[in-house]
């Protein structure tokens, strides 16, 4: 594996909240070019590395955000205030999505599910 896409998967595995490329640019703008970032990007999603979502945010507008892949899928709140994401824990869709699948002849294989507004600590400063 090349030494960008070591150091972008590093970068995403420490993370503690999803993160955007434009934040893994921002991190690596005096080693790698955004393109290089796109590329490892796209590569480590493309090798079952990372998974992503797409988010629109008022103050970042729409952005894929990236984490890391595991056994255990697990759902976002996104604050449209501090612009923090709060892990929601595990998936709790699976029983639904399964329901969902029988009632419609569907073969759901994935899904995704963030929420957005306003978390404790900016609803205190309101």
């Amino acid at each position: 594996m090349t030494k960008a896409r070591t150091h972008v998967l590093e970068a995403i595995t420490q993370a503690k909240e999803p993160v955007s490329a434009r934040q893994l640019c921002e991190k690596f703008q005096s080693d790698y070019d955004p393109a290089t970032i796109y590329r490892a990007l796209h590569y480590l999603e493309g090798k079952d590395r990372l998974d992503s979502f797409i988010l629109h945010c008022s103050e970042h507008g729409t952005e894929r955000y990236y984490v890391l892949r595991s056994n255990e899928h697990r759902h976002w709140f996104h604050c449209e205030r501090c612009h923090r994401f709060t892990d929601l824990g595990l998936c709790r869709f699976d029983d639904l999505v399964a329901q969902m699948s029988a009632e419609k002849g569907l073969a759901i294989t994935s899904h995704t599910f963030y929420a957005t507004g306003i978390c404790p600590e900016c609803r205190q400063k309101i």
